[in-house]
């Protein structure tokens, strides 16, 4: 007979991880990142308005997708070594510098970890960029990169939208209706849509409730 009390309990003490949808493209002139807010342990929601757009730097943000607390610690001790490299070089860290920092604690740390990590930002000598390090911690530098459990629903709908050197609108449109996707399809995934807008000029946050979101066939 099931046992809704044992079963509830039992998902509240599960790891929390975030169950989640998290995208990022590159346009003319920078990136956008965007993820949904839905943060779960096991089956029970525990957080529907989770900020997942982590800074790193002035012009550089992670999202995280994984066990919350893993993802956490990371980005906190990369933020914690950019600063120090900033202050010491007199100079702010590249996007690839900072990815680079990931990969090292994903890489030597692997066996330990259930993290996966989107780094992307601009920065003055490769513009906007956006690096991949999967579970493992490879790297990869691409023009767009999904993650979390959604990611899954939105492989046909990027090889069909995506397309190279995208306006700030496009991007923005690509970004929103994939989450959107994700969000219908996946119970990992839910809640509002948050973006950020990382260009020369700094970064621009935004956000879409949830009664605001439209699918990408309603556009």
């Amino acid at each position: 007979m099931f046992n809704f009390e044992k079963e509830f309990l039992s998902d509240l003490n599960k790891e929390v991880k975030t169950g989640t949808t998290v995208m990022a493209v590159t346009f003319k002139g920078g990136v956008i990142i965007a993820a949904d807010s839905r943060t779960s342990s096991g089956s029970y929601a525990v957080n529907r308005v989770t900020d997942k757009l982590t800074p790193v730097h002035d012009q550089i943000y992670c999202l995280r997708s994984g066990s919350a607390a893993d993802t956490q610690i990371i980005s906190s001790y990369v933020s914690y070594y950019t600063n120090m490299f900033s202050i010491e070089e007199g100079s702010k860290p590249t996007v690839k510098k900072a990815a680079h920092m990931f990969r090292e604690f994903l890489y030597q740390n692997k066996q330990y970890l259930h993290a996966a990590i989107i780094c992307a930002g601009w920065d003055p000598i490769e513009g906007g960029s956006v690096y991949s390090l999967p579970l493992g911690g490879s790297i990869v530098k691409q023009p767009f990169a999904t993650g979390g459990s959604g990611s899954t629903y939105l492989y046909g709908y990027c090889d069909m939208n995506f397309k190279e050197n995208m306006t700030e609108e496009e991007a923005e449109k690509f970004v929103t209706y994939g989450i959107t996707e994700a969000i219908a399809r996946d119970g990992g995934s839910g809640g509002i849509v948050r973006k950020a807008i990382i260009d020369k000029n700094g970064v621009r946050r935004k956000t879409v409730y949830g009664n605001k979101l439209k699918k990408f066939w309603e556009k």
